[in-house]
This record gives structure tokens, C-alpha cells and sequence, in this order.
């Protein structure tokens, strides 16, 4: 069952499924900044709540196609790998029962290899740049964390 999506499909619970899916892609077009020089993104309020109503599979599903459009404009394909990872990951530990900040954040340690050798090694990109992703990563995973642990009884009540 930790792999399964563990659904009882109807159609209410298929197009919700199927928003999560697309819905990073929209968001990851919004970025808040902050007076710390990083922005705050959006795309992973999407991703983790697809992890936790719909487990690893469905957290990895919406890494993998809310992903498209960022790896498209930004060139790079590697980021479609982490955010499978990132979701996958939340949906295995919030099975396991983990509190989805606690989720989130030992899945993005999981991720964050991925990221810094991809960046660094495939796309070039300098080690300060590198690092001020990881921070700006980590403070958007946590907040939109913390949204999800608020969000996540009101919508899955909804798509039940």
C-alpha cells in the first residue's frame, strides 16, 4: 500500500488529481520576493498536497508533470528529476505517518544532492547561485508545508 496511490477513484477525486498535476506548472510562473535577496515560489504547495492525498506515486506524478514548464523555460530537464523526488519522498513519509513539514523536509535532504550536482555539474551554474536556491527551496517547502499540514483535512474531506 506505500506505493499504491490508495484511492477509490470517482470523478470528483480524478479532476482533482488531475489539477495537481498541472497546477505547479502555473504557479511556478509566480515568485514572491523578499527583502532577503530570494523569492518565495509556489509550484510546491501542489506537489506536496498531491503527496499527502495521494502518496508517493501521486506526489511523483505531480513533481513530474507540474515540472515541465520550468525545466522548458529554464532549460533545464534536471529539475523534473528533483521534483519527482521531492514528491515522491513527502508521500512516503507522510504515509509513514511523519508531520508534512517534517516530510517536507527530510525529503528536500533527500533532494538536494540531486540539485546541487545537476546545477553544478550539468547546467553550470556558479556554487553562490547554487546555494541561495537551496535556501530560497528549503523557506518555499517549508511555508507551503505548513499551508499543506492546514489544507489537507478540509480537501481531502472535499475530494472524498
Amino acid at each position: 500500500m506505500l506505493f499504491s496511490l490508495n484511492v477509490r477513484w470517482h470523478l470528483k477525486n480524478l479532476v482533482f488529481f488531475t489539477f495537481m498535476l498541472v497546477l505547479p506548472n502555473f504557479l511556478s510562473v509566480f515568485n514572491l520576493p523578499t527583502p532577503y535577496g530570494f523569492n518565495i515560489h509556489f509550484f510546491q504547495i501542489a506537489i506536496i498536497l498531491a503527496a499527502m492525498l495521494f502518496g508517493p506515486i501521486g506526489g511523483a506524478a505531480a513533481g513530474l508533470m507540474g515540472s515541465l514548464y520550468s525545466a522548458l523555460a529554464m532549460h533545464n530537464p534536471y529539475l523534473i528529476v528533483g521534483n519527482i523526488i521531492l514528491g515522491f519522498f513527502v508521500g512516503v513519509f507522510f504515509r509513514y505517518k511523519w508531520n508534512v513539514v517534517s516530510a517536507v523536509v527530510a525529503a528536500f535532504a533527500i533532494q538536494l544532492p540531486w540539485l546541487v550536482a545537476t546545477d553544478y555539474y550539468l547546467v553550470h551554474m556558479p556554487l553562490p547561485i547554487i546555494g541561495m536556491l537551496a535556501v530560497t527551496l528549503f523557506v518555499s517547502n517549508v511555508i507551503w508545508a505548513s499551508v499543506a499540514h492546514y489544507a489537507y483535512a478540509p480537501v481531502a474531506r472535499f475530494i472524498e
